[in-house]
């Protein structure tokens, strides 16, 4: 019994020392980027981790640059970030509802279709996007973006048809025998009782816009002022402006990962919540 219990302790010591080790591994990066946003002296890449000395003029310099503008970049981004965010929330839920819910002919085959397409990385397709909103005359526009990252939410629903499959049927048909419709129940009983669910849809929907580079710079070009954070600060770093902006880049990548983290925080027992929930097998 004491063996057992000397090799359980043993095996858990071994376990947290090397999950310790790591999380410092992870936290390194992000605490040099953190100082380089109060770096005091300029120039690009620093061969020092930690500065000679600290200003908050870097965060100041980065709202206030008449060249590039951070805060329109912010101000697209989020724009592009809450529209996609409402749209992408409202056709996986209801495409989710669907599949739970109902049983018809072509369901199986369109689950298994979603399924093969999910498997496909999103740039693959990013040409013939590009083309096909350049005949639509939508390019170097935020409604381009806002197409693109809700344009696939009808494939993202597995995770919340699985949390719906939680949700007992008796709620559906007790509703409909008080003469409520489908939408009825789906919009005033269903939904209600699945705030996991929609924080999780929502949560993943709102956070892609604000990482994503690849589709955002085809589609922008060299509309710097319709640029998302992403790309803006991109064009901080390059061959003619790292020297002179590199301390206002990593003041922006603080405050674009201070604004996600505190939304993820803020709503981690939701998405936790959402993710185990829809984890079910349907």
């Amino acid at each position: 019994m004491k063996s057992m219990r000397a090799k359980r302790i043993a095996s858990n010591t071994a376990v947290y020392i090397i999950l310790s080790v790591m999380c410092v591994l992870w936290l390194i990066p992000i605490l040099w980027l953190f100082l380089q946003a109060f770096r005091l002296e300029s120039g690009g890449l620093s061969q020092k981790f930690f500065p000679a000395g600290y200003t908050f003029q870097n965060f100041v310099n980065l709202f206030t640059n008449k060249t590039y503008s951070f805060a329109r970049w912010f101000g697209n981004t989020l724009f592009v970030a809450v529209c996609a965010c409402v749209i992408t929330t409202v056709i996986t839920l209801a495409t989710a509802y669907v599949m739970s819910r109902f049983r018809f002919g072509s369901r199986k085959m369109l689950m298994k279709i979603a399924l093969i397409l999910g498997m496909f990385p999103g740039f693959m397709s990013m040409i013939a996007v590009y083309y096909i909103l350049k005949a639509l005359g939508l390019e170097q526009t935020l409604l381009a973006l806002i197409l693109v990252y809700s344009g696939a939410a009808g494939l993202n629903f597995y995770i919340s048809k699985g949390f719906f499959d939680t949700v007992p049927k008796g709620l559906d048909e007790a509703a409909r025998l008080d003469g409520a419709s489908r939408s009825t129940a789906f919009f005033r009983i269903i939904l209600p009782l699945s705030k996991p669910i929609i924080v999780y849809t929502a949560l993943m929907a709102f956070m892609s816009p604000w990482g994503d580079f690849i589709f955002a710079k085809i589609i922008m070009g060299d509309a710097v002022e319709k640029y998302t954070v992403a790309i803006g600060l991109y064009k901080l770093i390059d061959k003619e402006n790292i020297d002179k902006y590199f301390t206002m880049f990593a003041a922006g990548s603080v405050i674009v990962a201070a604004v996600i983290s505190a939304v993820f925080i803020a709503l981690q027992k939701y998405y936790v919540a959402g993710i185990t929930g829809g984890s079910v097998k349907g």
